[in-house]
């Protein structure tokens, strides 16, 4: 069933996931009497048709709404598309993220340009350097909530960690929680040059908060997963925040942090490499090497 490429599966009553292959990316789908709420976007025009794809091939409806999870490339670049095929669909999003998605987009593209993209080379990227970038148009702070007609969904902002602009999708009627990649379940949560490593442990305290002992829970990257797998990350995200401090506190240089403690994850995987520097960042001692 989790299988990359497969379409769309029901997860949870009218909650329909599908995972591609390319980005590892979640693409999430939520029905009401009105129509679908799709959350993300993909990662290029191209994809996001690709996907539009999936979503006809299985019957599901028609896209009344899109939720962007924050601003990066591969949970946005597919807004083009989907304005094209459905109209003036609303793309909501945290102000956050809103105000951030054409800055990052730009700026990945000139990574792809430039060769430094921490990925590697993509065979992909001239797909993504066409892309046009579309910004959403449904900010808000805090919380907002979007009728599907018979469902109500939920959107909130639970602080900062992955990014400044994260967001959390809730159905509460189906007890299904998306929490985009605040958590990633099929390789450690990436920790960019945008993220809040010190705030991320409580940013997903408020998800388990807002979770029970039977929720769904879904990332932005990998297979749904429970509150106790959530629990676990939560618990390595605040080890690599005490580190930091503790690190800083002692006086540790930043170059030697790598060495000095024991980490949750790699610290020369590309997804958790920034943590460090980032860390050291917001606590004023990134001079400390």
């Amino acid at each position: 069933m989790w299988g990359y490429d497969t379409g769309f599966h029901e997860v949870a009553e009218r909650i329909w996931l599908a995972r591609y292959e390319w980005y590892d990316v979640n693409i999430t789908l939520v029905g009401g009497d009105e129509g679908l709420l799709m959350i993300d976007t993909h990662s290029s025009t191209r994809a996001a048709h690709g996907v539009i794809e999936d979503l006809r091939r299985a019957g599901l409806g028609e896209v009344v709404a899109v939720v962007n999870t924050h601003e990066h490339f591969d949970h946005t670049f597919g807004n083009h598309a989907l304005r094209t095929t459905y109209g003036s669909v609303p793309i909501h999003a945290t102000a956050v993220a809103t105000a951030n998605v054409l800055a990052a987009g730009a700026r990945f593209k000139q990574l792809l340009v430039s060769g430094s993209d921490a990925q590697g080379p993509d065979p992909r990227t001239p797909e993504i350097l066409a892309t046009e970038l579309v910004e959403p148009d449904r900010p808000f702070e805090g919380a907002a909530t979007i009728d599907l007609g018979g469902r109500l969904v939920e959107l909130v902002h639970p602080g900062r960690g992955h990014t400044g602009g994260d967001l959390l999708v809730r159905v509460p009627d189906a007890d299904v929680l998306h929490a985009g990649d605040l958590l990633e379940e099929s390789a450690p949560p990436v920790y960019g040059d945008d993220c809040f490593p010190l705030e991320w442990p409580e940013t997903v305290t408020a998800i388990l908060r807002m979770s029970g002992p039977s929720t769904a829970v879904i990332p932005g990257h990998g297979v749904p997963a429970d509150r106790a797998w959530t629990e676990s990350q939560h618990a390595d995200i605040a080890i690599v925040a005490q580190n930091l401090r503790d690190l800083v506190a002692d006086g540790v240089p930043m170059d030697r942090a790598a060495q000095a403690v024991n980490w949750p994850w790699p610290t020369d995987d590309w997804r958790f490499a920034g943590a460090i520097r980032r860390g050291y960042e917001q606590l004023g001692a990134l001079g400390a090497d």
